[in-house]
């Protein structure tokens, strides 16, 4: 979509200045995200009569509640991208999204059972109308075929994970050790910190996540009423197929803050110097990886493409999947020898998440950037709140792949995610040229473009 007006944008080490502002926001909601799922598994599981005392739930339970509620936190992104399409715009509706969130963190740590279910309940609103808005809004601040694009939502995506690394640490030590609602607490001090620096930050945003129905620009008031012509019915087509490879992807990543978080906790060997390494820590060890490799495997993928080898966003995100599948190899090793031991290893956990890392930075920030190029600009928030739906779907899958663990056992659930991911990501691979085809040429010509120096078009994306 073209518009007439053009403007200029200040950078910061090669990037405007408004994708570290949409960074920080992300990264203090990130924060406050996975700090909760860091001790919510384990809050559930804890004895009644613990000196820390939980919820006594089941393993089985537990895990179902906790696919049940990731599923909807990202379900809920449909709904949240369509009011941003309709009526907000998607800057306002970060906005709304993130005072949802403080609430519902706020209300978690209040101990009594209507709260814990109306704060999970706001968190799900919260999310489902922050989380597909700002990921398009730092889309908008890049001009089609600019290769920076996806390299910024490698930026976008370890201020993520920044969030992640630290509230897995702090959040899951005050939970864990101090009492679990603290811990809920200190979750919504920090989307409060990150809601605060949006506002403030807001004069570097003022040309992205605007409501195009509102526009006084006429090109973009009718961009919205015309009807999807043949090249963006294919891109959606492929933007479909690809969330296949989304579903099966989280379903088995998000093992982490389910199945294997209960591993970590019951069957590893966490003893360091004479100090037991905290469960939740594990959980820091993804965010930790992605902080340190992830603007090298960007950099990785930009000089293939500049070098004319292969590099389209499907091909890395069938890579993405085959290396994260990989990793659970190392899970079966851990629970071959817990099963002949009774106790398995703490380095296998730490060689599994690198590899679950490697292949999440080959897929999710490239699946983001990817939907910025596709998805029909009517319909943008949209399009990235059902990547996040089909991000839920994948949840709820890996809820009940780890419920299936009690009848299974670790190694052949372990095991088989391993050899599907495997098997699937090949699959997809032999179709991947035809499937490019339906892209219409999304993603040729991608250079270096400065907008500092020539600026860009609003809704050029």
């Amino acid at each position: 979509m073209s518009n007439s007006t053009t403007i200029k944008q200040k950078e910061l080490f090669g990037h405007p200045i408004g994708l570290y502002v949409l960074f920080f926001t992300e990264m203090w909601e990130r924060f406050s995200y996975y700090g909760m799922r860091a001790i919510l598994v384990l809050y559930l599981v804890a004895q009644t009569q613990a000196e820390n005392a939980g919820l006594g739930w089941t393993n089985g339970d537990a895990l179902s509640l906790y696919g049940t509620y990731t599923m909807l936190v990202y379900v809920m992104s449909i709904p949240g991208g369509w009011i941003a399409d309709k009526f907000l715009g998607q800057k306002k509706s970060v906005l709304y999204g993130g005072l949802l969130l403080v609430a519902g963190h706020s209300i978690l740590a209040v101990e009594e059972m209507w709260a814990f279910y109306t704060g999970l309940g706001l968190i799900i609103a919260g999310v489902g109308m922050l989380k597909p808005n700002i990921s398009t809004m730092v889309g908008g601040l890049y001009r089609q075929g600019d290769i920076r694009r996806d390299k910024g939502f490698t930026i976008f995506y370890i201020g993520i994970n920044v969030g992640a690394f630290l509230s897995s640490l702090i959040v899951g030590y005050v939970g864990e050790v101090h009492g679990w609602h603290y811990g809920f607490g200190l979750a919504g001090i920090g989307m409060a910190l990150g809601l605060i620096q949006y506002v403030v930050g807001q004069k570097h945003l003022k040309h992205v996540g605007n409501f195009l129905g509102a526009s006084e620009n006429k090109e973009e008031k009718e961009a919205m009423k015309k009807p999807l012509t043949k090249i963006e019915k294919d891109r959606v087509v492929v933007l479909f197929i690809s969330f296949l490879l989304v579903i099966v992807f989280w379903g088995a990543f998000e093992q982490a803050g389910g199945l294997m978080n209960i591993y970590a906790k019951e069957n590893t060997n966490r003893m360091l110097m004479g100090w037991e390494v905290p469960a939740s820590w594990f959980q820091s060890l993804n965010a930790m990886f992605i902080i340190f490799l992830g603007t090298s495997v960007a950099l990785y993928w930009a000089n293939r493409k500049l070098k004319g080898k292969v590099s389209s966003s499907l091909f890395k995100m069938i890579v993405g999947l085959i290396i994260m599948g990989t990793g659970f190899f190392f899970m079966s090793a851990a629970a071959s020898e817990f099963n002949s031991t009774g106790a398995s290893a703490m380095y296998w956990l730490v060689l599994a998440y690198l590899f679950h890392t490697v292949g999440e930075l080959c897929i999710s920030p490239v699946a983001l950037s990817y939907i910025t190029k596709l998805a029909p600009v009517k319909y943008a928030s949209l399009m990235m709140g059902v990547y996040f739906a089909m991000t839920g779907f994948g949840n709820k899958l890996a809820g009940l792949l780890g419920e299936s663990a009690e009848g299974l056992g670790e190694f052949t659930v372990f095991t088989g995610i391993a050899v599907f991911c495997v098997l699937f990501g090949g699959l997809v691979m032999v179709f991947r040229k035809k499937l490019e085809k339906l892209t219409h040429g999304a993603e040729d010509n991608e250079h270096v473009i400065h907008d500092e120096a020539e600026g860009f078009e609003l809704a050029d994306n």
